[in-house]
């Protein structure tokens, strides 16, 4: 079958198309035969050797796919040939076949593409994990998203908007701002010429809000403790700023605030099932009823993945980037 390699892994990586060999199921995985598959940061980092896939997980990258059954490995039941999904894998979106472990499998959501739902696994699980399993956010919690035109930001605001919540985010243009606010956000913040500090705090009246979900890190994580409010819930999921940071803690002692740091990819297949339970209960009726769709900033044919890593690393997107075969 046809995968993308990477030859001259580092700072100069470079992607190319080259011959691999067919996965198959083992028991509890099915076999996808790959119609898209979605590009995230996390596949720039592996490219660069800077994000090891965790042990066992292929060495080909992508971490989210769509397309059909091929095959069905031993003791796998609820599925069948031909069925279209789309999926969370540890990696091997890059292909035309991939062994997914039905953990991470979801169906493809009514009204939604077989190539557009590539673009919903990876950041929905993300989403979810990290807003209501780490921060336990509640319909009455107010949010604010960094990275706001992201495919994680963008998912984000539609999933606290449906829910019926007060979002804010924060982007780095007035396009993407104005994608933002077309997706729900009640505020979004350019943070290259507002304080999102200041204006989040003139919205609460000074109250702050009750859940930030950040992915800048660097000198936001001391910002972010001005902007919570009382008993704010704070979770970082990358620190595209930077991972080292002084701050004054002090302010989060007084203000009873926590902070969190999770990553997805490492975790077992039992903690994914958990999270694809949850979405398929809580989320998917609301993509299948058009309350929160795939935002897709472009797609690339696969044999131009660099073309696609370069969209990706000028941060000139928003939301999601894919790969068709």
């Amino acid at each position: 079958m046809k995968a993308i390699s990477i030859k001259n892994p580092g700072q100069a990586y470079v992607l190319a198309l080259a011959e691999a060999e067919k996965p198959r199921p083992r028991a509890g995985e099915i076999l996808v035969k790959v119609v898209a598959a979605g590009v995230n940061r996390a596949d720039l980092l592996q490219a660069m050797g800077l994000y090891p896939p965790p042990p066992g997980a292929s060495l080909t990258l992508g971490l989210e796919l769509s397309g059909e059954i091929a095959e069905l490995g031993d003791g796998v039941v609820n599925h069948k040939v031909g069925d279209r999904v789309c999926a969370l894998v540890a990696g091997g979106a890059y292909a035309e076949y991939v062994a997914v472990p039905v953990q991470g499998v979801l169906p493809v959501p009514k009204n939604v593409s077989l190539v557009d739902a590539a673009g919903l696994p990876e950041a929905h699980f993300t989403v979810w994990t990290n807003l209501v399993d780490t921060a336990r956010m509640t319909r009455k919690d107010s949010v604010l998203i960094h990275g706001g035109s992201s495919g994680i930001g963008t998912t984000a605001i539609q999933l606290c908007a449906a829910r019926g919540q007060t979002v804010f985010a924060t982007a780095g243009s007035v396009e993407k701002c104005k994608a933002c606010e077309a997706l729900g956000a009640a505020r979004a913040i350019n943070y290259r010429s507002e304080d999102f500090v200041e204006v989040v705090k003139a919205a609460t009246d000074g109250k702050g809000v009750d859940v930030i979900l950040d992915m800048v890190g660097g000198d936001y994580i001391e910002r972010n403790f001005h902007a919570a409010a009382l008993w704010g819930r704070i979770v970082n999921v990358a620190y595209q700023s930077g991972s080292r940071a002084t701050v004054d803690f002090s302010l989060m002692l007084r203000k009873r605030l926590t902070l969190a740091a999770t990553t997805l990819r490492p975790r077992s297949n039992e903690e994914k099932g958990a999270i694809r339970d949850a979405l398929l209960k809580e989320v998917w009726p609301l993509v299948e009823a058009g309350r929160i769709k795939p935002l897709i900033d472009g797609t690339f044919p696969i044999a131009d993945a660099q073309a696609a890593h370069a969209r990706m690393a000028s941060s000139h997107h928003i939301g999601k980037i894919l790969l068709t075969l």
